[in-house]
């Protein structure tokens, strides 16, 4: 059975809070006890998901999720924002594509970021937001 150890939520409105996330999760995946490898990936796929959200919604939230799940520690990212959703997941989900490439972003996109997770969900509805919840086990 899955449970939430602690939790905590970061509002996304500054190119700052970027770093914010990247600083939470990093405490989050330390106190999961995951390798410096596992820290790496959800870090880097949760800042790339947050820069999204600041770059394309302007504004959104992540709450950030310490899990135990029988005998495994996770930790879980949840960003929603209620910008002007994705067009076409399926084409945003493919490998390659970017439409902000130009604006600093890691270039992972969200095939990347789904690749560096055990756990990916997206739900995104054009013009009222998106969802996005990432897992990453030990």
């Amino acid at each position: 059975m899955r449970t939430t150890i602690k939790s905590d939520k970061i509002p996304i409105k500054f190119e700052n809070d970027i770093g914010l996330i990247r600083k939470y999760t990093r405490e989050y995946s330390i106190e999961a006890n995951f390798s410096l490898l596992d820290q790496t990936k959800i870090i880097t796929a949760a800042s790339e998901l947050a820069r999204n959200t600041f770059q394309y919604a302007k504004n959104g939230i992540a709450t950030i999720e310490l899990l135990k799940d029988e005998d495994k520690t996770g930790v879980s990212l949840f960003f929603k924002d209620e910008g002007p959703g994705i067009k076409d997941v399926n084409l945003a989900m493919q490998e390659g594509y970017s439409s902000i490439s130009h604006l600093g972003s890691l270039g992972l996109g969200l095939p990347g970021a789904k690749r560096l997770v055990n756990e990916f969900y997206i739900l995104s509805e054009s013009g009222k937001g998106t969802e996005i919840k990432i897992i990453r086990w030990k």
